[in-house]
């Protein structure tokens, strides 16, 4: 892996759907250089697959993160399936691991459950991630594509008409339609432990103040650094990035606790990254078999 690779996976990790021959503009390569590199990452098994990620507050849902010690991810699954469904898992250096639990309602209640049920790990921290207002409005329409995108994300257009007897123009409309969603995501999933010669890292901080405010300064300082998109809630930015030693690793989250506003920042290292998308499936056929013709919740 070079830094040339990096950014490639980088483009992916943020938008799955860009054209290679898009990537190769903007890194200034041809589309077909930019090809070989991503045929090469996925032969590496470096690439894992190509995912859609739909954050569960889209479809009307809450999410708990659970911060536990320990690394059994049966056990674990095993203990987060009694609160609700998974959304992600993933397992960190130090014997860490960072869970997503989809919830329904009565998030007060699913959090005491956690803390009772989850007795053979030790819970180092459980909250419940404040949503930041994502769009809800969709279409059983939107949610037919949607299908089809859940089953290959770099899916072409004609492909997906062909399956759902729409026509390109909705299917082009609703594409757009999601991409636009703040809280739908076309990215990969990728094995951080494949990439050589960089550390990918995340840096979980909690703001006290303004977050617009307080991104606009983290970006200046390490947009460069940054693998993906940071991820926000009302109280939380979630920088994802890497680096080439783990001192520059310990000298950058330093650093992002000393901004302006920032509470605290704390360090994840992921071994493996994985999402599970039962819950959605399920959301889907849920709502397709509902009357209403819209899936509009209040998010704010």
């Amino acid at each position: 892996m070079d830094n040339l690779d990096m950014k490639i996976l980088s483009s992916l990790l943020n938008n799955c759907r860009e054209s290679d021959r898009q990537i190769g503009i903007d890194l200034g390569i041809s589309g077909g250089a930019v090809r070989a590199r991503i045929k090469k990452m996925e032969e590496k098994k470096i690439i894992e697959e190509f995912f859609i990620k739909v954050e569960p507050p889209v479809l009307g849902y809450g999410v708990l993160y659970v911060v536990v010690s320990g690394e059994d991810i049966d056990e674990i699954l095993g203990q987060i399936s009694l609160v609700g469904e998974p959304f992600f898992v993933v397992p960190c250096v130090g014997g860490i691991t960072v869970c997503s639990i989809v919830v329904k309602e009565n998030m007060k209640q699913k959090i005491q459950l956690a803390n009772k049920l989850m007795k053979d790990v030790r819970v180092l921290s459980i909250f419940e991630a404040e949503n930041p207002g994502f769009n809800a409005n969709l279409t059983k329409t939107d949610l037919e594509i949607l299908e089809e995108l859940i089953k290959d994300p770099r899916s072409r257009i004609e492909k997906i008409a062909e399956n759902t007897n729409l026509s390109t123009k909705t299917i082009t409309r609703c594409i757009d339609k999601l991409q636009e969603n703040e809280g739908v995501q076309f990215t990969i999933i990728y094995d951080p432990t494949k990439i050589e010669n960089y550390i990918p890292h995340a840096i979980l901080t909690w703001i006290n103040g303004d977050l617009k405010q307080t991104l606009q300064k983290m970006n200046k300082v390490f947009s460069k650094s940054y693998l993906q998109i940071p991820f926000i809630a009302k109280n939380q930015i979630v920088l994802f990035m890497y680096s080439d030693n783990i001192f520059k690793m310990d000298e950058i989250t330093q650093k992002v606790r000393s901004v302006q506003n920032v509470k605290s920042a704390d360090l994840f290292i992921p071994k493996r990254i994985s999402f599970h998308i039962q819950w959605l499936e399920k959301a889907i056929k849920d709502f397709k078999k509902s009357t209403k013709l819209h899936l509009a919740y209040q998010t704010n």
